[in-house]
């Protein structure tokens, strides 16, 4: 079953048996056959066929992210049953996505984890969906014990605890078609005319002051709300329409269709770690030895 949900996922992604077959390094009969047995499974179609690939039905769309979920959760059951038979060695588990990478994590545990080999870290990875995010957070503490990346909902600190390790600055994202795209910086004022898309579901602060602060001094930016959170369809939505978007600089590589130019705004948004009110004794030791490396200082743990 769950080689079926990956290659349904697959197809669903590509839109073609083919093109999924290439991808998942099988026969595209091999393909079909899997996706005719979950459909027969099933009791109803999933794909609609034509001669130039397939894309969902309305069931499969609605399928679509509960077998992407199965699949999330099966990989954190097997990365379970491994931590149970570590039983010696305290495994951390951090969440990783495009938009919220544990690199910044992975890059200061690397530089000392030799010095503590009794720490490791698992990543688990979670899907950039503004639908399914608020249920990833909820998964802190759960199935996972920290989310790196930036702070842009202003109420974390009532449900979750944080360790800033720095901020990123606000920059514009425009098509690679956009007038602005060859530019090597943007003031607010090259904005002039244009419509600005500012996202701010999670209720951030920062990105508030931001949108007052044009909408107060420079009116002539025509700011579009997005009353959501920062997804990968809010990128694909202001690359299709050639809308300014407000970004982070550590987005840069997000769209390959976007260019990420740095701009004047004097704001940036805090990054750093969302773990538990509550970690376990494990955790917090591991996030001790993390504020050290801050301080630059190595604890010792026992």
């Amino acid at each position: 079953m769950i080689e079926q949900l990956k290659t349904f996922v697959q197809v669903a992604e590509s839109g073609s048996f083919s093109k999924a077959a290439e991808k998942l390094f099988i026969s595209s009969t091999a393909v079909m056959k899997q996706m005719n047995l979950l459909e027969k499974q099933a009791g109803i179609p999933l794909f609609i066929r034509t001669n130039h690939g397939v894309r969902l039905t309305k069931a499969g769309i609605s399928f679509i992210k509960d077998a992407k979920f199965m699949l999330q959760y099966f990989q954190e059951s097997l990365i379970r049953m491994h931590q149970s038979a570590q039983v010696n060695r305290h495994i951390v588990r951090a969440g990783t996505s495009m938009l919220n990478p544990c690199k910044v994590l992975i890059d200061l545990w690397n530089g000392i984890s030799d010095l503590y080999p009794q720490f490791g870290i698992n990543i688990v990875h979670f899907e950039d969906d503004a639908h399914t995010l608020p249920t990833t957070y909820r998964m802190i503490g759960q199935s996972l014990d920290i989310i790196a990346g930036p702070f842009l909902t202003d109420n974390l600190k009532d449900y979750y605890r944080v360790l800033e390790l720095g901020s990123y600055r606000v920059c514009f994202a425009v098509s690679r078609q956009h007038r602005l795209a060859s530019r090597k910086t943007l003031s607010v004022k090259d904005l002039y005319g244009e419509k600005l898309a500012v996202v701010n579901g999670g209720g951030s602060a920062v990105i508030h002051d931001i949108r007052d602060f044009l909408i107060m001094n420079h009116p002539q930016i025509r700011i579009k709300d997005v009353p959501r959170l920062y997804d990968l369809d809010v990128f694909n939505r202001c690359e299709e329409s050639n809308t300014v978007m407000l970004t982070l600089e550590s987005w840069a590589d997000i769209h390959p269709s976007l260019v990420t130019i740095p701009s004047n705004l004097d704001f940036a948004v805090p990054y750093g770690l969302i773990y538990p009110l509550h970690p376990s004794k494990e955790v917090e030791q591991f996030l001790e030895i993390i504020k050290e490396i801050q301080g630059n200082a190595l604890p010792k743990v026992e």
